[in-house]
């Protein structure tokens, strides 16, 4: 599949709840507008979003999101992800508003009860790599760095999204030294905190990724328990069940149901008056502008239509039509 000038078309795969929690804590609580409502995470996420469009400039969009507590990993372990910090409610009751802010864009967006954001972005990625599209998934959390591939990079933001970190197989390797197969393995093996697993007791990220570069899977280092040092199998022996529940736990779903086929995720020619009017209300006069200079572009003239009105432009257009009379 090729884009508007006949490169690989690029579809961006976003962890919805990884961009509002970095929003929500990057941009001060303080940020309302004149009626009085909290709008920082909505800021936020509208603002990597526009950085998003300028950098990554892709033909196709989907915001993955987690939709409840009650995964099938959750059925499977009481605990998952116990522990983490409690989220404010000031943060939650502006999620709706950050769901009109990409159905201003008429970017779509999936969830599902059964499944977590990061099953979602497997099975597009996977989808979208099968179609010989490009994929870039925006996320920060660990479990997607299995999904990295030739045309597969996983997207970390810092500073907004102006200096985003990008891995793909061999930064992953390089970072981890496991392959990004090897990921539920490696977890398996040193746990995660931020999902409540413990993995293998007393098994650090690097003796991890020794014993994977050996025999390269979890399921082979257990086969081959006698070729281990013995401090170590003592170890593994102990924790062998916990092991493959946590490797199973990190291994991500890509035989979803698709409920968006990938034609519905373009943003080819999309109308982006019901965008400005959304800023206007939200009184985001800087996005504002930063969107209608994204309008001139030639990624914004073959993505977006053209003749968009904002309040700036027709004000211009009325002050030349009273000089023609003047």
């Amino acid at each position: 599949m090729q884009d508007y000038d006949g490169r690989v078309k690029h579809l961006v795969l976003i962890d919805g709840h990884h961009l509002m929690y970095r929003a929500f804590y990057a941009i001060p609580a303080t940020l309302r507008t004149s009626r009085g409502e909290q709008t920082n995470a909505v800021y936020g996420v509208a603002s990597m979003l526009l950085s998003m469009l300028k950098i990554e400039e892709p033909d196709s969009i989907l915001v993955c999101f987690d939709a409840g507590e009650e995964t099938f990993r959750h059925q499977e372990n009481a605990t998952y992800k116990e522990g983490r910090a409690e989220t404010p409610d000031e943060f939650y009751l502006q999620i709706p508003r950050i769901l009109e802010l990409f159905e201003a864009f008429s970017i779509q967006h999936v969830s599902d009860a059964a499944y977590e954001a990061d099953d979602f972005l497997c099975a597009y990625a996977r989808l979208a790599e099968k179609a010989g599209m490009r994929v870039t998934i925006v996320t920060g959390d660990r479990d997607a760095f299995q999904l990295a591939a030739e045309n597969i990079r996983i997207a970390i933001p810092h500073k907004g999204y102006q200096k985003t970190e990008y891995l793909g197989p061999q930064e992953i390797l390089t970072k981890f030294g496991v392959r990004p197969d090897q990921v539920p393995s490696f977890k398996g093996l040193t746990g995660d905190s931020s999902d409540n697993l413990p993995g293998v007791r007393g098994i650090g990220p690097k003796t991890a990724s020794k014993l994977l570069a050996t025999y390269g899977t979890l399921k082979n280092l257990y086969d081959h328990l006698e070729d281990v040092k013995p401090v170590t199998r003592q170890k593994l022996l102990a924790d062998r069940e916990q092991a493959f529940f946590c490797e199973r736990m990190a291994t991500l779903v890509c035989d979803l149901p698709i409920r968006l086929p990938l034609e519905l995720l373009e943003i080819r020619t999309i109308n982006l008056e019901p965008a400005f009017a959304f800023f206007r209300e939200m009184e985001f006069s800087v996005l504002s502008k930063r969107l209608q200079g994204t309008l001139g572009t030639p990624y914004g003239k073959s993505h977006f239509l053209s003749d968009v009105k904002t309040p700036e432009v027709t004000a211009k257009k009325k002050e030349q039509q009273l000089s023609m009379f003047s």
